[in-house]
This record gives structure tokens, C-alpha cells and sequence, in this order.
């Protein structure tokens, strides 16, 4: 009876060296970003102010919580009226926006003021706190590929 206790003691040793302790890091999920892209393509101040309600709320919610986040807003079709100094009703709205909502992207679709642009017969600007990308909707396209969260106000 001796040996089997014996043998059986030293194939539990044997067996538990083959063990890899977890570390209560291994099971804690990843380190999250949230992400969040806002579309805006028609021509409407309510729209946009909601877009920026809404970009505003989710900032406040994240840093209350200390979650990082990224919110990209994305401007194309008759929305980059909204960006546009010479034609947006709410320019003093965005100015503080991105003055006072940390990790929040203003992206104007070029597609958009090339055909503005063309149709102006002279080039059209955006507002300095904006971005230009290629294309609006391919933007939405390439932040869906990279885990974003959609909304349409």
C-alpha cells in the first residue's frame, strides 16, 4: 500500500509540473476602446447639433467611467454644409465642440467639396478644426472594418 501512495504521490508531481499557473491577468478582458462613427449627409442644423449631443454625452459617459473612446463625425453629400464657414448655421457650436470634447474627429468628405468646389467655380473651404478625407462614405466604410459603431442621427 506503501508503493502505491508513493507511486501515486509522485504522478500527481509529475502531472502538476505540466501545469501553467494562470495569473489573475490571463483572464481579465482587453483593454477596450470604444468607437463610435456619426454619419451626416443631409443639410440640417438639428441633425448636427444632435450628432454633436449625441458625441457629447458619450465623451462625458467614457471619461466618467475612465473608458477610452473615439468619435469620428463624418461629413458628406449636403452635410459638409455644416462644416463649411461660408455656409453653416452653427460654426460657433462647433468651435466649441472641439475646443471642449476631447477625442472627437470633424471629417469632411473630399469627393464632396471637389464637386462643390466645381459647381462654386472657385474652391470652397471647410472649417480649420476639420479634416478632409478622400471620401465620405468610404471613410464610413474603412471605420466599420475597424470595429466602429455606427449612428445616423
Amino acid at each position: 500500500m506503501k508503493i502505491k501512495r508513493t507511486l501515486f504521490a509522485a504522478l500527481a508531481m509529475l502531472a502538476t509540473s505540466f501545469i501553467t499557473p494562470v495569473s489573475a491577468h490571463d483572464d481579465a478582458p482587453a483593454h477596450e476602446v470604444h468607437r463610435i462613427a456619426i454619419q451626416i449627409s443631409d443639410n440640417n442644423p438639428g441633425t448636427f447639433n444632435k450628432a454633436l449631443n449625441n458625441a457629447t454625452n458619450m465623451s462625458k459617459f467614457f471619461l466618467s467611467r475612465g473608458e477610452d473612446y473615439e468619435i469620428e463625425i463624418v461629413a458628406y453629400n449636403a452635410g459638409l454644409h455644416l462644416l463649411r464657414p461660408d455656409t453653416s448655421p452653427v460654426l460657433d457650436r462647433i468651435k466649441s465642440f472641439t475646443d471642449s470634447v476631447p477625442n472627437v474627429t470633424l471629417s469632411a468628405c473630399g469627393n464632396t467639396i471637389k464637386g462643390m468646389s466645381k459647381k462654386a467655380g472657385k474652391q470652397i473651404e471647410i472649417v480649420p478644426n476639420a479634416r478632409v478625407v478622400p471620401g465620405g462614405v468610404i471613410r464610413l466604410m474603412e471605420l466599420s472594418d475597424q470595429d466602429y459603431f455606427m449612428i445616423r442621427p
